[in-house]
């Protein structure tokens, strides 16, 4: 059965640390939930109901847009070793770009990276686990650094210059302010 917590306890934040990726989902009023994959060196347990995650650049940017609309996300982890386990965290985040006053302290937290677009600092209001019994069990192999690689190719300038090109925008049209609030066009 599924038990509610209002905060982190030391076991999930264990669980979060071994953890080699999440999912984080968010929706705005109209248009399609998003559901997206994370990996990398991408996320910290700040306090009890504080995380911090850094979004690399990717083909879409619903995050940044759909918060815009609604202020609410779920981060999800299930192990896929032998302990099966779900756990989510629900609440309202913050998105910072590298333009924002606090980015610089937040991006302290990871080792430095390209293609960095955005940090969300994420007010955890609900933690909830559950079995995953039906989760399969998968080994990791290896991390991949195509992300990276891609970003070392292209330099600040052509990443940059990728978000312009595909970042703007939802796919349901909302603005990311990727670029600024004003330079979204």
């Amino acid at each position: 059965m599924a038990k509610q917590f209002p905060a982190f306890e030391a076991s999930h934040t264990k669980f979060i640390e071994e953890q080699h990726m999440f999912f984080v989902s968010t929706a705005a009023t109209d248009g399609r939930v998003n559901v997206s994959p994370k990996g990398m060196d991408s996320l910290r347990v700040l306090g009890p109901n504080r995380i911090i995650w850094r979004n690399f650049t990717g083909s879409g940017n619903e995050t940044a847009g759909h918060l815009l609309d609604i202020n609410r996300m779920t981060l999800m982890w299930c192990s896929f070793g032998k302990r099966p386990l779900i756990l989510r965290a629900y609440g309202t985040a913050r998105t910072l770009h590298p333009r924002d006053q606090d980015f610089a302290a937040l991006s302290a937290h990871f080792p430095d990276a390209g293609a960095v677009r955005q940090i969300y600092d994420v007010s955890v209001e609900m933690v909830q686990n559950s079995c995953g019994y039906a989760v399969p069990q998968y080994e990791l192999v290896a991390p991949r650094d195509t992300l990276e690689k891609w970003a070392e190719d292209r330099g600040p300038d052509g990443v940059t210059a990728y978000w312009k090109e595909k970042n703007q925008s939802t796919i349901d049209g909302f603005p990311t302010h990727v670029l600024g609030q004003y330079n979204d066009s």
